[in-house]
């Protein structure tokens, strides 16, 4: 006979009292962070006419969808933290699952359109406010949203039909779709192969478009006569740079590396880096220590 699971049990990010308080604290003022900068930068690209460009309006998308990833998760895991209640609901699993991978997705191929953006204006400065007009640049945008969705809501309805009779426990910190078809009580295989194609599509995509947008720049940042315009050029990329190699190292060793059970501590440490860490970060690096934003403060 089996039991029918009714919701999940989420061991979280440590087991002992003194460690769940360290690290609510710590995610505690990463959230505070994530919220004060993205919310900063929507509105300060709103309220600034001189801002209203391809370039800010893509980094207020970018802010606003940081704010509805994080939001996902954090909470729940802060509230997790600190009244030591680990269980949650099934429908509020699948739920949390749906959006956080449909808004991580999201998250890369913004990452990606925010680079094309930067290669046309530093590459093709003549021709970029013909190329990225309003119009393309909201098209942009909504398919972002549409090809996450399309990509992510396939297999999370698929895993949200598959029988769970069996233990309920998963070593992390959010559902996680891996830990979660471990525990159903049927062949995942499918799913599992169709996650993988997905993942594999995109990951390396999403990152071959980053990676030779920033390519392209840099080589033309080196032709740059002013020493002081390549320093201030190179500045710029490189932090942006770090954020996007954090990212998506973390990202494609939690989810593309050879096949391996789940549920490791070390896959908690990868997903706070790429979830939390990269997410308080981008608000400061991509958009606030711009030196328009910094005179519109």
């Amino acid at each position: 006979n089996h039991t029918t699971v009714v919701e999940f049990v989420l061991l979280g990010l440590a087991n002992s009292r003194q460690l769940e308080i360290t690290f609510f604290l710590f995610l505690f003022i990463a959230y505070v962070l994530i919220l004060l900068g993205n919310i900063s930068v929507i509105s300060i690209t709103l309220a600034n006419n001189f801002l209203q460009t391809p370039m800010y309006y893509f980094l207020r998308n970018f802010a606003l969808l940081e704010i509805t990833f994080t939001s996902t998760f954090l909470p729940s895991t802060l509230y997790s933290l600190l009244t030591e209640r680990k269980t949650i609901s099934l429908p509020g699993c699948f739920l949390q699952m749906l959006f956080f991978y449909c808004l991580g997705t999201c998250t890369l191929f913004h990452m990606a359109v925010m680079s094309l953006d930067r290669y046309v204006a530093i590459c093709h400065p003549l021709h970029y406010s013909a190329i990225m007009n309003s119009r393309f640049c909201l098209q942009l945008i909504l398919t972002c949203w549409a090809l996450s969705f399309f990509l992510m809501f396939p297999p999370t309805i698929m895993t949200v039909q598959l029988p769970f009779c069996g233990p309920n426990v998963m070593n992390h910190f959010y559902c996680d779709a891996s830990l979660l078809l471990q525990l159903s009580c049927t062949d995942t295989g499918f799913i599992e192969e169709l996650m993988f194609i997905i993942l594999i599509i995109i990951l390396p995509g999403t990152l071959t478009v980053t990676a030779v947008s920033y390519g392209c720049i840099i080589v033309t940042v080196l032709h740059i006569p002013s020493s002081a315009g390549r320093r201030k050029a190179f500045s710029t990329c490189s932090a942006h740079l770090i954020v996007v190699t954090v990212f998506y190292s973390t990202c494609i060793y939690r989810y593309i590396r050879p096949a391996q059970r789940g549920g490791q501590d070390s896959d908690k440490v990868l997903s706070l880096f790429f979830s939390v860490l990269t997410q308080t970060l981008n608000p400061y690096i991509y958009s606030l220590r711009n030196r328009q934003v910094k005179q519109a403060l």
